[in-house]
């Protein structure tokens, strides 16, 4: 793994993961999970699916600040996409957004590793 500054690059792919994810989440979970009903719509999983697309959003908005936290933020947002991924496939048929939640999850890691 590279441990150096973050490269344009790579910050630019880890805004995109983190948008796209933050889209996915509310997407799916304003939708999907409320037409569907049932364990869709339980206090657990729509919550954290809130929480997903919150943390996504503020992720590349720290990201695109520059802000000196970003890397701090990332590491908490790439936890909350590990556990919104884990809790989607669990309950099924959100297959998008178990994958844009384990992309960005692995994007974000990626940046909360390096140093600045």
């Amino acid at each position: 793994m590279n441990h150096s500054a973050p490269t344009q690059n790579g910050l630019q792919s880890c805004i995109e993961a983190c948008s796209h994810c933050h889209q996915v989440c509310l997407q799916t979970a304003m939708n999907h999970c409320l037409e569907a009903g049932g364990k869709h719509v339980e206090a657990e999983h729509f919550r954290l699916m809130m929480n997903c697309a919150e943390i996504c959003q503020t992720s590349a908005n720290f990201q695109l600040s520059n802000s000196k936290f970003h890397q701090r933020v990332c590491e908490v947002c790439a936890e909350i996409c590990e556990a919104c991924a884990a809790n989607c496939e669990k309950i099924g048929g959100m297959d998008e957004c178990v994958k844009a939640c384990r992309a960005c999850a692995e994007s974000c890691r990626q940046m909360a590793s390096m140093k600045s």
